[in-house]
């Protein structure tokens, strides 16, 4: 009965923060606090460390390194350079996106990492084209799902790791290429859905010519650059967590590019920031007292396997929308191990399918990877954007499991 209420009143903190002007994160947060204390009896403190500190970091950190970067003009140099390598087409810029953060992933880096990297870049390029910034918000962060389960990357180790612990025989590449191809699938309906054959018939733009800027503010471009290099260098080659990197960057900007930090506090995205934290905070507490493990157990002890299958393909799916992806790898997989060795299923079909349902939904706003394209979005955007992935999130968790199953669990 506990699970019910406590799921119920999540239920109703959505429903509210519909209905009434209210950030969905301070009733959340408001919420957790209250439930947590009265109905399973666990002290505030303890459910205050439920909240995302790791992803407040990174949203703060990255947000205010770019915004730096904006006012100082970096991040349009790097737009205008992409313009002029791709002749002024802006079609292109989609799929050059899209494969960036592939290749990041795909070689080590995590998710958050790359979208972060690249999500800035891309939302530019699309307020500059008038390109739909949700196009290229889901193309970033598809893109890093894409490569995220190669034989170098952390969410394939971890979860070959895990069923290698489990007694079943990984098969990397297959892994690798079942979300690989999975992605990109859905990269290209995005691509035709969310106005990409409009691109193709765009006049390609007029070279575009700088405007002078001072040698001050030229210094602190080259300098924020340098920085946003060495950024990604930290994240990508030496493993180094994006919010730590960021916020070392950040404050390595704040003292050496004085003219450009002024007003870039302000920019940081608090809204989605306490929007993020808060949510996050209560499905944290719903994993403390166990409502994710009890959904769980109740599945794995249904008899048909592939029912069981597809109701831990929903399970991971639904979870990860509004927690992390990482630790519900390591929760959901093994729950279907019992049926790895089953002749209705295969083995590794099974495994391609949950570590697909699991991910596919980053692009929620309350996931890392899709706060940080919100955080990176135009300000008058990004309420917009909030409820434009929300959708598209409850659309993805309502099919993708379902399609991950059935092409491989059912016809595998």
């Amino acid at each position: 009965m506990d699970h019910l209420i406590l799921i119920g009143t999540l239920a109703l903190v959505f429903f509210i923060a519909t209905i009434r002007p209210v950030n969905m994160g301070l009733l959340a947060l408001a919420a957790a606090f209250l439930v947590g204390t009265t109905l399973v009896d666990i002290p505030a403190k303890e459910v205050l460390a439920g909240f995302p500190g790791d992803l407040v970091v990174i949203l703060v950190g990255v947000t205010f390194v770019f915004a730096i970067a904006e006012r100082n003009g970096a991040i349009e140099w790097v737009v205008h350079g992409l313009t002029r390598m791709f002749g002024h087409r802006a079609v292109a810029m989609p799929w050059v996106v899209f494969i960036a953060s592939a290749l990041l992933t795909s070689f080590g880096a995590l998710g958050p990492a790359a979208v972060a990297i690249v999500a800035p870049v891309a939302l530019r390029f699309a307020a500059r084209h008038q390109i739909s910034p949700l196009m290229m918000g889901l193309m970033t962060i598809h893109g890093a799902q894409a490569g995220a389960f190669s034989p170098t990357s952390v969410y394939g180790g971890i979860t070959n790791g895990v069923i290698a612990i489990n007694g079943v025989a990984p098969e990397p590449l297959t892994l690798f290429f079942a979300s690989l191809f999975f992605n990109l699938a859905v990269a290209i309906l995005i691509f035709l859905f969310l106005g990409g054959l409009r691109l193709l018939r765009d006049v390609p733009e007029a070279p575009h010519v700088a405007e002078g800027v001072s040698p001050e503010m030229a210094r602190e471009r080259l300098l924020t650059l340098l920085t946003l290099a060495a950024m990604a260098i930290a994240t990508i080659v030496f493993k180094v967590d994006i919010g730590v990197a960021s916020m070392v960057a950040a404050a390595l900007l704040a003292v050496a590019a004085p003219c450009s930090q002024k007003g870039a506090i302000d920019r940081v995205a608090w809204p989605t920031v306490l929007l993020i934290a808060g949510v996050v905070t209560y499905v944290a507490l719903l994993q403390r007292v166990g409502t994710v493990s009890a959904a769980g157990e109740l599945i794995a002890g249904i008899g048909s396997p592939l029912l069981a299958v597809l109701l831990l393909c929903y399970l991971g799916g639904i979870v990860s929308a509004f927690a992390s992806s990482t630790a519900l790898l390591g929760i959901v997989v093994p729950l279907a191990v019992p049926f790895l060795d089953h002749h209705e299923v295969s083995a590794i079909g099974t495994v391609a399918a949950i570590a697909i349902s699991t991910t596919i939904v980053d692009t929620s706003p309350f996931s890392t990877n899709g706060a940080l394209v919100v955080a990176n979005a135009d300000e008058a955007l990004r309420e917009r954007l909030v409820r434009q992935l929300l959708g598209y999130s409850a659309l993805v968790a309502l099919l993708g499991p379902l399609v991950a199953w059935f092409v491989f669990v059912f016809l595998g």
